[in-house]
């Protein structure tokens, strides 16, 4: 009995056993739905994988299952970045402790019985705990919110090296304030309109819809939410990645302004699509965003400086490639903002030159291509978050040597060899025809599917091995569950 209390108390009593358990799930959930995705049907192992599990696949009802899919995924993804907050930013054990408990039930009630729901027949008991789960993720967040406020003076910041005021209210302290705050009030952009089921609302993708003339302030509402949340977890990683990295100096005083900025304008900005402020909503958006990616871009200033001084400081006068050398000497540390740079190429600057020129060149395409654009857009990002996700926890766990080489070099190559292609893919029709692009597009689709299935290979063996080591007496997570009050910061 001792045995399981020991390893359950390091699962859902520790930050890294919480994380562990969140990424887990999310691995299952993606390898084996993956598994019914379009070249998985081509080559006939979706309806293996279908009859295997006895899965319920009416194609009427295809949009209700993605969405589901979709929330599943992404509310085990704010439980993770919630358990770092918690883990990183000093707050009352009250408030660190509920949204902990709250949002670990919470995402599992949701994860487990809205996939139950959605793929295994319509039990409705099972559609009601998973929005018993959703709420509890919402109060979770509520009580995160009021855990992290800024303006008490026991969490001022004195040292004068991190962006304060006079007084020494902590900036970052706001940003992360602000970011959940604002991540609440948008999470009822979704669950509105999901209140309305059944008294004129349907459900829908917001690809399917993106060229109907005339849209409904629900399905605005959607489309916005759609785009807040990706962009607010965006944001909270980020933020979490600067804690991290104990990011500080001149460029942190100008990041947070403009985070705080960015984040508060980039909120009213979506919140705008559903009143008067419609026709300049995207305006707003738009520069609610420029200052939130520009702090993006100071932190990847900063730590990238930081690797290179630290990498060379045993050197009088190192030359180019010896800064390279040390910049790229530990995947881990430089991953998290190589990928935020690559995010430019593959979503941030793509998006920006779709808008800018929307009627000039997409809505010229037929609608099957600015469709694949759009569901492309959305993946990319998602996936890029959840690879600095990735980084982070492979230092949390004290990964060293060829294997820290290792684990941090196959992230960066296979994810950006597979976003690179679908990148390519999304925007083919502005350099090749529809007659002439197979050959492209089966390479590209080997470089996609090669590249994330390597990923989910990769993410497998880590989690085997931690899987593993939880059978073992004195294994790794003994270690960690030891020392566990000098990795989480305390009030």
């Amino acid at each position: 009995m001792q045995f399981f209390k020991d390893r359950l108390n390091y699962l859902f009593g520790s930050t890294k056993g919480r994380i562990l358990v969140a990424i887990a799930m999310i691995a299952m959930t993606t390898g084996l739905w993956g598994m019914l995705s379009g070249p998985m049907a081509e080559m006939g192992v979706r309806d293996f994988v279908v009859r295997l599990l006895g899965m319920k696949m009416l194609p009427v009802e295809r949009e209700g299952r993605i969405i589901i899919l979709y929330h599943s995924i992404a509310m085990a993804v704010i439980a993770i970045e919630t358990y770092m907050v918690t883990g990183l930013i000093r707050m009352k054990a009250f408030y660190r402790t509920a949204s902990n408990v709250l949002i670990t039930i919470g995402y599992m009630l949701a994860m487990v019985f809205g996939l139950a729901f959605a793929y295994f027949g319509h039990n409705w008991a099972f559609h009601g705990l998973y929005i018993a789960g959703l709420t509890l993720i919402f109060f979770a967040g509520v009580l995160l919110t009021i855990g992290l406020w800024p303006w008490d003076k026991a969490w001022y910041q004195p040292d004068r090296q991190y962006a304060t005021t006079r007084s020494g209210l902590d900036l970052e302290r706001v940003a992360f304030f602000a970011t959940a705050l604002t991540t609440v009030i948008s999470a009822l952009f979704g669950a509105i309109p999901g209140s309305f089921y059944g008294n004129g609302f349907q459900t829908f993708l917001a690809e399917n819809i993106i060229r109907y003339p005339e849209k409904t302030t629900m399905q605005y509402s959607i489309i916005g939410h759609l785009h807040i949340m990706l962009a607010l977890i965006a944001i909270m990683i980020t933020l979490i990645i600067g804690r991290w990295l104990n990011f500080k100096g001149r460029l942190h005083k100008l990041a947070m302004p403009l985070m705080i900025l960015g984040t508060v304008v980039l909120n009213l900005g979506v919140w705008g699509v559903v009143t008067p402020l419609e026709p300049i909503a995207h305006m707003i958006i738009y520069v609610g965003a420029t200052p939130s990616m520009l702090a993006a871009l100071f932190l990847l200033i900063w730590s990238w400086g930081k690797l290179v001084r630290d990498g060379t400081a045993h050197l009088a006068r190192p030359t180019f490639f010896q800064k390279l050398r040390a910049l790229l000497a530990d995947p881990l540390k430089v991953g998290p903002t190589w990928q935020m740079l690559f995010m430019n190429f593959t979503t941030s600057g793509i998006g920006i030159f779709m808008a800018v020129r929307l009627d000039e060149i997409f809505r010229v395409w037929p609608a099957r291509e600015e469709r694949i654009e759009l569901t492309g857009h959305w993946h990319v990002l998602s996936a890029i978050i959840a690879t600095i996700i990735l980084f982070y926890y492979g230092d949390m766990i004290g990964l060293k040597g060829r294997l820290r080489q290792l684990y941090g070099w196959g992230l960066i190559i296979l994810s950006d060899i597979a976003f690179a292609a679908v990148t390519i893919f999304e925007m083919k029709r502005l350099f090749i025809s529809e007659a002439t692009q197979q050959p492209l597009v089966n390479a590209l689709m080997y470089a996609m599917d090669g590249g994330l299935g390597l990923l989910l290979l990769l993410l497998a063996i880590v989690m085997v091995w931690r899987l593993t080591d939880l059978f073992r007496k004195k294994g790794r997570w003994s270690e960690e569950k030891d020392h566990e009050l000098s990795q989480e910061v305390n009030p």
